[in-house]
């Protein structure tokens, strides 16, 4: 699902926590309990029908991973396909089923598949017969490593909201996957409508051009013009938060230790130290401003309370002095820590 991994690690990837949600149903559609599932990966069963939340692709691997091991069903990817609708997809399905046609919707899963998933590498190509959607670096280097199942699901998606589009008698020319025939290889051959080719060069699914090109009768180009904002809405604030968000926890978690240098967050974060600053740049901040925004909202989060004394505060924030502290403070939020305390709690000033 990744062909490379430049500046940034495998554990920074995520996954619309929706696709998640999907493993969930087609869990329960065998009867099982999806619960101790969800645990067991790491997963936050109150966030798996948040339609915005991401989650590490590194846990939907291992959902993906426990799914397959507790249903024994090797084409549990089918499973999962049947249970997704276009709003499973952000406004990415929203907008592809009111495309102008198959082709335009294609073209725009290519453009937004980031919302699904950062390591996502779908490409389109055009063939003789038509167009074929394909996995650009396929199971055996995949650095994820997902189930087999996992990539039948990725093409299964495909098709299945390719029918809801279009219709169920849309069929597709040829059907491909470059892992070994399954035991359930007949169920395929049903989901599809035609036979798929099992151990081929790659992992894809090919649609005729004339049903590819042909207008559609649900286009809408309100609607689809609507989503295109929403998707590309949510991939410009989710670029900027996550760079931002991911030097945010580094910060928190090594202030206890001083001041963090931004060269030892770049180092966490797999990224040079001009990359952090230029990604940073583009997110309208710096890393001055970061850390001056995390150590303030967690002084006044410690200050809401008596639970700590200010001078243990003030090195909890990585200062030295705890009149640094208090200088400081009081420029970020023009009081003192003491009253800002004393006003917080309702207490008289002294």
């Amino acid at each position: 699902m990744m062909n490379e991994i430049p500046e940034t690690s495998l554990n920074e990837h995520s996954t619309l926590v929706s696709m998640a949600a999907l493993v969930v149903s087609a869990l329960e559609s065998y009867g099982l309990d999806y619960q101790p599932v969800l645990v067991e990966a790491g997963l936050d069963a109150d966030k798996v029908y948040d339609p915005s939340e991401r989650i590490a692709t590194l846990k939907y691997k291992r959902l993906w991973d426990l799914a397959v091991q507790y249903t024994g069903d090797p084409c549990f990817g089918l499973t999962y396909a049947a249970y997704i609708q276009p709003s499973s997809l952000h406004g990415l399905g929203l907008s592809w089923i009111a495309s102008h046609s198959l082709k335009d919707g294609l073209l725009r899963l290519i453009r937004f598949q980031k919302i699904l998933a950062t390591d996502m590498v779908l490409a389109l190509r055009e063939t003789t017969a038509g167009y074929c959607i394909y996995d650009t670096v396929g199971r055996k280097a995949d650095p994820f490593q997902f189930p087999a199942s996992a990539f039948d699901a990725q093409i299964a998606t495909v098709f299945k909201i390719c029918q809801i589009m279009l219709g169920p008698t849309a069929r597709p020319i040829r059907v491909s996957f470059d892992h070994s025939e399954p035991a359930c290889a007949e169920r395929f051959e049903r989901f599809f409508g035609i036979p798929a080719s099992f151990n081929a060069s790659e992992t894809a699914i090919e649609f005729d051009r004339g049903l590819c090109e042909l207008p559609s009768t649900s286009a809408n180009p309100e609607l689809t013009r609507i989503n295109d904002e929403v998707v590309i809405d949510y991939l410009n604030q989710f670029e900027q938060d996550d760079i931002v968000t991911r030097t945010r926890k580094y910060i928190i978690d090594l202030l206890p230790s001083g001041v963090p240098r931004q060269s030892v967050i770049a180092r966490e974060l797999n990224l040079s130290l001009r990359s952090l600053q230029r990604k940073l740049a583009q997110s309208g901040t710096s890393f001055s401003e970061v850390l001056n925004q995390v150590r303030n909202e967690m002084a006044c989060h410690y200050l809401r309370s008596h639970r700590h004394q200010v001078i243990t505060i003030a090195y909890l924030l990585g200062f030295s002095d705890p009149s640094n502290f208090s200088r400081a403070f009081k420029r970020w939020n023009g009081e003192s820590p003491y009253h800002y305390r004393q006003k917080s709690l309702q207490l008289p000033l002294t």
